[in-house]
């Protein structure tokens, strides 16, 4: 076990109901004008973005209101919100959405915060950010975590590069978890969101050094819970116990919990399916579950033992005669889960067939992203990148 730090300081209120407390909290942090920021017209026609400017209002905060968030949201639509927060003096954004709106939220924070300086020099690493304007959440999707995470994801549409900026500033100061928002979903949506889920446990998982017992315990039962609500989510999309699972579950996988006492994680995974993301838009979460299967089928002789434990504790796979053969049944029962509930386990099934050159062009981007490598279960470079999206373009 490796020495850490824990800091997850965002208040969750989790409930039926519980965005009509909105204009109540975001009035204890002295907001005097908010904005509200989501993205397509499900928010509005569900009557979701009313019910918070009745609240709002009764509380006595002014706002004014940014939607058009897309997924991979955009580093246009954060600008946007910049130069509108700007006009309209916001000192508090309020995310009503999944990842997207919150992270889209978040980039609008740091370019407020600081109005001076080009918001995109976060993303590409050149600067840190110096300050913050408040946010908070209500949540509509099951699948980030960006609502108790330190993490903010944005795609420059002009460059076609998708990038990430950590900061524990950025950590929302509540986040408002009604499951039931979540029921009109499409099953591809929240099937997407599950397998981001657990991802972000699993990129904790997967490390060459640091485990903790207690902390796979945790990591271990998140993962098998989800499945078995992803499941159920499959066939009863209206069960409201299994929405709470998956939605709680999402936040205690990225709000750094699963990941204490190791390396820091491997995250491979991740940076692989941002390039796809920022070169074919694809869904983050069905990204991930197409080339995951890659990832581990080229790693996971680096990193067997975790591989091993995985399939047993997590997949239930019974123990073959060699770790080796027991790793492999562990990776082809995720495979046969992710397409239980309807998610690829390639480029195939994702819907997407890069060219060679269209390969080499990703991996050279992840490269240049990561900094020359990533990984912790098998540290990455460009010719093993290149291979990982070469398997998953040919499985």
């Amino acid at each position: 076990m490796f020495g850490f730090g824990y800091y997850s300081p965002t208040k969750v209120i989790f409930g039926k109901g519980t965005e009509n407390q909105v204009g109540e909290l975001i009035k204890t942090y002295g907001a005097k004008k908010v904005l509200i920021h989501y993205g397509g017209k499900s928010a509005v026609k569900s009557g979701l973005i009313d019910r918070v400017k009745t609240s709002l209002k009764a509380s006595g905060v002014a706002y004014t209101e940014l939607g058009g968030v897309v997924p991979n949201p955009r580093l246009s639509k954060v600008r946007e919100g910049i130069e509108l927060g700007k006009r309209e003096d916001v000192d508090f954004i309020l995310a009503v959405g999944g990842g997207s709106v919150i992270d889209s939220a978040k980039a609008i924070s740091y370019g407020l915060a600081e109005p001076q300086k080009d918001v995109w020099e976060l993303f590409e690493k050149k600067r840190k950010a110096e300050n913050f304007l408040p946010i908070a959440s209500i949540l509509t999707i099951s699948a980030a975590g960006s609502e108790t995470s330190n993490s903010c994801v944005i795609t420059n549409e002009e460059t076609g590069e998708k990038r990430s900026y950590n900061d524990d500033i950025a950590r929302p100061k509540f986040a408002i978890m009604n499951p039931e928002l979540t029921m009109s979903l499409p099953d591809y949506q929240t099937e997407s969101g599950c397998a981001d889920i657990m991802m972000h446990t699993m990129e904790r998982y997967f490390t060459q050094g640091g485990n903790m017992e207690l902390t796979d315990e945790i990591a271990e039962g998140l993962l098998r819970t989800v499945i078995k609500c992803a499941k159920i989510l499959h066939h009863d999309p209206a069960n409201y116990e299994a929405r709470a699972e998956v939605m709680w579950a999402g936040s205690l996988s990225h709000n750094g919990l699963t990941g204490c006492g190791n390396d820091g994680g491997d995250f491979a995974s991740h940076m692989l399916e941002h390039e796809m993301g920022g070169m074919f838009d694809v869904t983050h979460g069905a990204g991930l579950s197409a080339i995951w299967p890659s990832w581990a089928r080229y790693v996971y002789k680096n990193c067997l033992p975790r591989f091993v434990r995985y399939a047993t504790r997590v997949m239930g796979v019974t123990p073959e005669d060699t770790d080796e053969k027991t790793a492999l049944k562990g990776i082809e029962a995720m495979e046969d889960f992710y397409r239980e509930i309807g998610m690829p386990v390639n480029f195939k099934e994702l819907g997407i067939a890069p060219t060679d050159e269209q390969i080499r062009e990703m991996a050279e981007s992840c490269v240049r992203a990561t900094g020359g490598h990533k990984g912790s279960a098998k540290v990455l470079y460009l010719e093993d990148m290149i291979a990982i999206y070469r398997m998953a373009n040919q499985a």
